[in-house]
């Protein structure tokens, strides 16, 4: 009879551990592209949506942006005029802040500002976005909803049942109210309403260029320039 396998154990002394080599691997990634494009872009993210930021490198197939991990990104630019790796790219780092990024280009300040203020996208919020306008139904038919949709609609909280065959509201129902945060429930009637109330947008907040030139062209005036966060040492920031 063959031996069973099922409670068989396996060593994990010869698996190995990517985390590290993928920190390295973009540390050393960051800094040839310091020596490759002209420009360097700092921009923050608001309503972030992956897809909407596959279609901006796709257009920008000649730059390279790097995304989260800010404190790596941070190491590899240099946190301190010390450390850094070119002449002022340390003041990139200090503001590396919550949902940003960066963009190594050769395209100018204007083409990038521009391109940027023009490249905004309405979509649906998500739960915890702020309400931009308050949403009522009025009781009656729901003809756009099929049948089948009546009872994920009152999980949902609307007051629905089916009349003939066609999804109705029994009464007037809030959906949300401006200025309120969205419940996850409210997140997806809007949705299901094809309701808009966010907004993709990239702010371009800083620029440096290869001669060591820095500069803030955005609402980053108003970043704070220190952190008691950052005095974690660097190799913590790598393991």
């Amino acid at each position: 009879m063959p031996k069973t396998k099922r409670f068989q154990k396996i060593s994990l002394t010869q698996t190995k551990k990517k985390g590290l080599g993928g920190k390295q691997q973009l540390v050393e990634d960051i800094r040839s592209c310091v020596e490759k494009y002209s420009h360097l872009y700092l921009f923050s993210v608001q309503n972030m949506r992956s897809n909407k930021l596959k279609s901006i490198r796709n257009e920008w197939k000649d730059s390279r942006f790097f995304l989260g991990k800010n404190r790596v990104i941070a190491i590899a630019l240099g946190r301190s005029k010390e450390a850094e790796s070119s002449e002022n790219l340390h003041e990139i780092s200090k503001r590396l802040k919550g949902q940003c990024g960066i963009v190594f280009t050769d395209k100018t300040k204007e083409e990038v500002t521009k391109y940027f203020e023009k490249h905004v996208e309405s979509d649906y919020a998500r739960s915890g976005n702020i309400a931009t306008e308050t949403v009522v139904l009025q009781p009656g038919p729901l003809e756009q909803f099929p049948f089948n949709m009546e009872p994920y609609l009152r999980q949902l909280g609307l007051p629905t049942s089916l009349q003939r065959g066609v999804v109705t509201l029994l009464k007037e129902h809030t959906v949300c109210k401006e200025g309120n945060i969205l419940t996850p429930e409210e997140a997806r009637l809007l949705k299901l309403l094809c309701k808009h109330m966010a907004e993709f947008k990239v702010t371009v907040e800083a620029v440096w260029q290869k001669d060591g030139s820095f500069e803030e062209i955005g609402p980053g005036g108003m970043i704070t320039q220190g952190d008691a966060n950052e005095s974690e040492s660097e190799n913590e920031d790598m393991e």
